[in-house]
């Protein structure tokens, strides 16, 4: 009786985690969108930053549930995408205004907003009803074909346009002397952020292709 009542516990707060994500990025793509048309892509940012802050932010939980069992996602692939998001929320959009206004963040967040919302779709339907549609499982494990390379790409060129601004800054820079006898420079550690992304893009690229695979088999004997 109380392993039943933990897994519907558990099933209804998933359930209410991917809706009001969700929701959360269908706004995100509504003002993306609707900005885009009425001021152009110099005003995107603002007219998301709050909803975007707050939607990514939230995936901090998605790391949580691999780590205590709510979840199958292996934490080896959840950390760095959900990392990199996070890095560029804060440590790049947030921290240096003068990237906000680049085209890139347009493609940065359609891409990021489109994926999301079919994610969450996805598990949400999943968790709510036992099982997602067909369709929606071809959108969750194919969109990506096309809007990974696009969020990578607007990733990697955000950082490189927010180089100047950083160097220039010191933000974030820890100078020696101090009491801990550490230094650390945030515009070498972007530089080196950057290099992950060489190998580490196609390593992601080549999981989400295997997971495609696995899951449109299987949905296929089903």
């Amino acid at each position: 009786m109380a392993a039943q009542f933990l897994l519907l516990l558990r099933r209804l707060y998933l359930t209410l985690y991917n809706w009001t994500v969700l929701f959360g990025w269908l706004k995100v793509l509504f003002l993306a969108v609707q900005t885009l048309r009425e001021s152009g892509h110099e005003h995107v940012y603002d007219a998301v930053q709050r909803t975007l802050q707050l939607a990514q932010t939230a995936a901090l939980l998605e790391i949580i549930h691999g780590l205590v069992g709510l979840v199958r996602s292996p934490i080896s692939a959840t950390l760095p995408q959900i990392g990199s998001r996070l890095y560029l929320t804060w440590g790049i959009l947030w921290s240096f205004p003068q990237t906000q206004s680049h085209v890139l963040v347009t493609s940065l967040v359609i891409s990021w907003s489109i994926t999301e919302i079919i994610r969450y779709s996805f598990f949400g339907m999943k968790e709510a009803l036992g099982f997602a549609p067909s369709w929606l499982l071809w959108l969750r494990y194919s969109t990506f074909l096309l809007l990974y390379p696009t969020g990578i790409a607007s990733e990697v060129g955000l950082i490189y346009v927010a180089l100047p601004y950083i160097k220039a800054s010191e933000k974030y820079c820890i100078r020696m002397p101090n009491q801990w006898n550490f230094a650390f420079d945030y515009f070498y550690g972007t530089i080196v952020a950057l290099g992950i992304y060489v190998p580490g893009s196609p390593h992601m690229y080549s999981y989400m292709l295997a997971q495609r695979k696995r899951a449109l088999s299987k949905s296929k004997r089903e």
